[in-house]
């Protein structure tokens, strides 16, 4: 079918860009894998957590394992969007598309997610964060398609947390969206953590400068605060001094510290 056919799962963007008449020149079919068993999953396999690219969002929130061993990506597709979409809309979908704003982007690079994209009997692996080349760009070829998504469990004395804010509480797109993933010692004391956030930056990335100020601490106010300045300051250097950026610096900063506060059980 080469390019004439685009694959559909959800459809809740590609419905929509139907209608718009905004599907790339030549498409002329839509081939459907919602109803694909081989693509709907959420397995523990040893040490690593798989997901089917077909698996939609409200299968996501209401995983049990994930609960357990990945709370942070729960609790993205818990606020992703209405009932109705989380009902429809797939994490592939959620991640091909590669929209800034998309929820499950931040909380699958603290989990250094791989991707598995599959072309007839190759396969190929992309760590989630070189997956993503630009806003609405992914890496991936013609006639490939997501098939999985895999992560290593986080470890019991690890504690992860999704926040974000949205003009409303449903049927919004997220305007900010902060993931953190954190390992505690029984001392309280931050042992390893990956912060990433949503709608603030071209790509999904790791804000590895707040990472090492909270390393190896017992985090204080202080501490907290001046990671989370240190994220909106790189929010800046990569997107640029914007008419929203004295909005979005210090609601971000709010953000951070809540997140924060919620994995060390603050």
């Amino acid at each position: 079918m080469g390019n004439k056919a685009r694959v559909i799962a959800g459809g809740t963007d590609l419905m929509i860009d139907l209608r718009k008449h905004k599907l790339p020149a030549g498409t002329t079919m839509l081939l459907d894998i919602s109803s694909l068993a081989e693509l709907n999953y959420i397995i523990e396999e040893g040490e690593f957590i798989r997901i089917g690219a077909g698996v939609t969002h409200a299968q996501l929130a209401a995983s049990k394992l994930l609960k357990e061993k990945a709370l942070v990506l729960a609790e993205a597709a818990l606020a992703l969007g209405s009932p109705q979409i989380r009902n429809r809309g797939t994490i592939g979908g959620n991640i091909v598309a590669a929209a800034p704003c998309a929820d499950t982007a931040p909380p699958l690079v603290v989990l250094q997610a791989i991707v598995v994209l599959r072309k007839g009997n190759d396969q190929r692996e992309v760590a989630i964060e070189s997956f993503f080349k630009g806003p609405f760009q992914v890496n991936i070829a013609p006639n490939e398609l997501l098939s999985e998504i895999y992560f290593k469990k986080l470890p019991r004395d690890s504690k992860s947390a999704f926040v974000r804010l949205a003009r409303r509480n449903a049927l919004a797109k997220s305007r900010m969206s902060l993931a953190v993933a954190a390992r505690l010692n029984d001392e309280h004391k931050i042992e390893e953590i990956r912060i990433s956030a949503g709608s603030v930056t071209p790509l999904p990335c790791r804000f590895k400068a707040a990472e090492a100020v909270l390393l190896g601490k017992i985090p204080a106010e202080e501490d907290l605060k001046e990671a989370a300045e240190l994220i909106s300051g790189e929010m800046i250097e990569r997107s640029g001094f914007r008419w929203s950026t004295d909005y979005k610096k210090p609601v971000v900063e709010v953000l951070a510290v809540r997140a924060l506060k919620r994995v060390m059980g603050v």
